[in-house]
């Protein structure tokens, strides 16, 4: 299946979204699409670390999201 994974940060005073990574993947199921968005949050080359992460289908709709631990130090992406 086809899926798109978005990484974004949050604003705590007003719960705003800005996307800093989006991937369009393919996966056998929602498991492994999940399994692939861990390991981008590790390796994708983004502006910022995120602080979460939504998985959407084929047709936009979201299957997944989930907030990503804080990485202590830094608000430089990752490198690849």
């Amino acid at each position: 299946m086809k899926v798109v994974i978005e990484f974004y940060r949050t604003r705590v005073a007003d719960d705003a979204h800005a996307v800093v990574g989006r991937e369009t993947v393919d996966a056998a199921d929602l498991d492994a699409a999940i399994e692939i968005a861990r390991l981008l949050a590790r390796t994708l080359n983004m502006p910022q670390w995120p602080d979460a992460v939504a998985i959407a289908d084929a047709e936009g709709a979201t299957i997944y999201s989930s907030i990503i631990a804080a990485q202590a130090g830094t608000d430089e992406g990752p490198t690849s």
